[in-house]
């Protein structure tokens, strides 16, 4: 088979394939004991900028699950620490900013740095790494989008509501359009490294976006999102937790080929706001794989009958893996979404 023939390419670009894809947001990483044991001593943003761990534990799902997709072990924060930039992930935390971004100032200082010259060399060797394995298995590439990305900068790690960013927009919007938009050229550098070391689907992960009212989300967020995709050069999919009320709008203007859905809205629905023109991705509950295998079975039988409604479906979660998920679950769900 062709790589232009993988079920997760044609539900981008067509003709629909047989059976819908499937892959799992955070698939690679914390539900696994192999990479529990394979993290042993190293640090997370570490173990990202290391080749062959990153790549090994880029893979180890795909033996482990036979997804239709490996996507690449690494993190949102990874192209501001090649940028220089001051942050560690906490356990049990998240990423945590030595000097938050608050001031025009702060913006000054970090907007000075080249997106460009971000040495992107680990990445691409590890890329290559797993891409010489995969075959013809897709690699999914991904970034963070401008407002999560920023959101953590000016809060200086992870919040709730993100209030001292939606601050920003309106107290300061030139500082934050700087902002945004200097990320948005750091992320798109991220995704072209992965797509020119071999990837072939790139995600755009916008996790906090759901804290936005519609009209923030329009005139602070999207212009810098679709900088980050546009004209990226392979599929693309934009992905948000609790965007919802602008779901039309994660298309940013026709860009994205395929628009993530959380838990909270069914997928038929969300192809009908969406149009008949985009693949959607998603919508599995995460609290789910927790629960008894019949009801989780319901659960994904239902999820695959309404993402026919789409013009492509590729079978996901609302949101990542819970670290606690028994990975059995994930791999029955992948022989149940081939048997469909």
């Amino acid at each position: 088979m062709a790589l232009s023939d993988a079920p997760l390419l044609r539900a981008l670009t067509g003709p629909r394939p047989e059976h819908a894809p499937v892959w799992f947001m955070r698939q690679a990483g914390r539900s696994l004991p192999e990479y529990r044991e394979l993290r042993v001593g190293t640090r997370m943003l570490d173990a990202c900028l290391t080749p062959d761990l990153a790549a090994e534990i880029t893979l180890q799902p795909v033996r482990r699950h036979g997804v239709d997709a490996a996507v690449f072990f690494s993190d949102i924060v990874i192209p501001l620490r090649l940028a220089g930039v001051d942050v560690e992930i906490e356990p049990g935390r998240g990423p945590v900013f030595a000097n938050p971004v608050r001031s025009a100032a702060d913006v000054d200082r970090l907007t000075a740095i080249d997106p460009l010259s971000l040495d992107g060399t680990a990445i691409a060797e590890a890329v290559g790494i797993v891409t010489a394995e995969l075959g013809d298995t897709p690699l999914i590439g991904f970034a963070g989008a401008p407002f999560t990305l920023a959101a953590y900068l000016v809060e200086g790690g992870p919040s709730k509501e993100h209030l001292r960013a939606r601050a920003m927009m309106h107290a300061d919007p030139d500082s934050w359009n700087r902002l945004a938009g200097w990320l948005a050229l750091v992320s798109r550098r991220f995704l072209e490294v992965q797509r020119n070391a071999g990837a072939s689907v790139v995600q755009l992960f916008d996790s906090w976006a759901g804290s936005l009212s519609t009209s923030d989300y329009r005139r602070f967020v999207a212009p810098h999102s679709r900088v980050a995709l546009d004209a990226i050069g392979v599929p693309s999919i934009h992905f948000g937790v609790g965007t919802g009320p602008f779901l039309q709008d994660m298309r940013l203007g026709g860009i994205a080929d395929a628009v993530g859905v959380d838990w909270r809205l069914p997928l038929d629905e969300a192809a009908g706001i969406l149009g008949p023109d985009v693949t959607v991705q998603g919508n599995i509950d995460p609290a789910l794989l927790a629960a008894p295998w019949p009801v989780l079975e319901a659960h994904v039988r239902d999820v695959v009958d309404r993402g026919r409604a789409a013009r492509g479906h590729i079978v996901n979660l609302g949101h990542g893996v819970p670290p606690e998920t028994d990975p059995d679950q994930l791999t029955r769900i992948v022989e149940l979404v081939h048997s469909l």
